[in-house]
């Protein structure tokens, strides 16, 4: 009775991994909505501390950079054989509760059946039916994993040639000062950002989708080192909240919806790796960047001749205004993936390569 009852326990166990993994590779690979699975999450977390290990040890960033480019495609590969290895697991305890032999005899027929080897069978049906549905799941989940690949990169090089254009004004790394002055300097007329504004809102909207439901392209660096999707989307964020705040310059409504569509965008990316921050800040509330930098930036500007509002006070209570619906979840997510240094983006967040609890 005993060895009945056991069996039955080690019977429900294994259907109970098995459709827990099978959910947990479709929550990961198929639903288009950002979820947070948990087995997923810890393949992520062991790589990412084993990763960061390495990375702190390195001498440059550049080599920091090497290594942690590694990172997602490695984890990648470790998802499907992690899901594979958990649906062995759990047929493993189905055949060996339906009597095909001891535990090795089990596992050998559960591999068999899962991999297609076909080196170990049985004529009993109950077996034979296991050894069907595994051997489906089995395929299935390689089959998810090779349409899932070119969904992430046609995601990645959509995401990444807005990136690269905005090395051409912004600089490398970008900053919204060098950003301001080239466009001063070639245009002398910053009424010619009216229509990059929304290329930009479209690009927010693109990677909220994208970075939300296919976690690992968060993790995709760039092909140049210092280029990055999320300190452009500082950077561009910065200056859109210039142009409002301190720029002489008509009011760009564009500008506005951007800097909307962009704090939303990381807001929600933010909210998937668990950072907390306020829904509704006042325009008062404390931001990282400091008083001193923000009149530093504001005299660099005024000497290389950028027309702005002549009341620095006020122009600050503005941008920090501004600034406030986004720079919580800006700088958590720049420590969690480990951005390249940009000014006032990443330089606040990655000194000491912390990062925040939540991935």
């Amino acid at each position: 009775m005993m060895i009945l009852t056991l069996k039955v326990l080690v019977f429900l166990f294994g259907n109970l991994i098995v459709i827990w993994t099978v959910m947990t590779a479709v929550r990961t690979f198929v639903l288009p909505r950002g979820e947070n699975a948990f087995l997923s999450r810890v393949v992520f977390r062991s790589m990412r501390y084993l990763f960061l290990f390495f990375a702190r040890r390195a001498n440059t960033w550049h080599d920091q950079d090497r290594i942690l480019a590694y990172y997602a495609p490695i984890v990648l590969l470790m998802l499907p054989f992690t899901y594979l290895a958990m649906i062995g697991i759990g047929f493993t305890c189905i055949h060996w509760a339906l009597g095909a032999g001891d535990l090795f005899r089990a596992f050998v027929l559960s591999g068999s059946s899962m991999l297609t080897l076909g080196i170990a069978s049985s004529q009993e049906a109950p077996l034979i039916f296991f050894m069907f549905l595994e051997a489906a799941i089995g395929l299935v989940l390689v089959s998810v994993l090779i349409a899932y690949l070119p969904t992430i990169y046609s995601a990645f090089s959509a995401r990444e040639k807005l990136v690269s254009m905005l090395e051409v004004s912004a600089g490398t790394p970008p900053s919204s000062l060098t950003f301001l002055t080239f466009v001063h300097t070639n245009r002398n007329d910053f009424t010619y950002l009216r229509d990059v504004w929304p290329d930009w809102e479209e690009w927010f909207t693109l990677i909220e989708e994208s970075h939300t439901s296919l976690v690992a392209i968060n993790f995709l660096r760039s092909q140049v080192p210092e280029r990055n999707w999320l300190t452009a989307a500082g950077v561009i964020l910065d200056t859109a909240s210039l142009i409002q705040s301190t720029i002489d310059t008509p009011p760009q409504v564009e500008a506005a919806f951007c800097i909307r569509a962009g704090y939303l965008s990381l807001r929600r990316i933010a909210s998937f790796f668990n950072v907390t921050f306020d829904e509704n800040p006042s325009p008062t509330d404390e931001i990282s960047i400091t008083r001193d930098e923000f009149m530093e930036v504001y005299q660099q500007l005024k000497e290389a001749g950028v027309p702005l509002k002549p009341d620095a006070e006020q122009c600050w209570r503005d941008y920090a205004g501004w600034r406030v619906n986004y720079d919580r979840p800006l700088i958590a997510l720049a420590r969690i993936i480990t951005a390249p240094y940009a000014p006032w983006v990443s330089d606040r967040a990655l000194s000491d390569m912390q990062e925040i609890p939540g991935l």
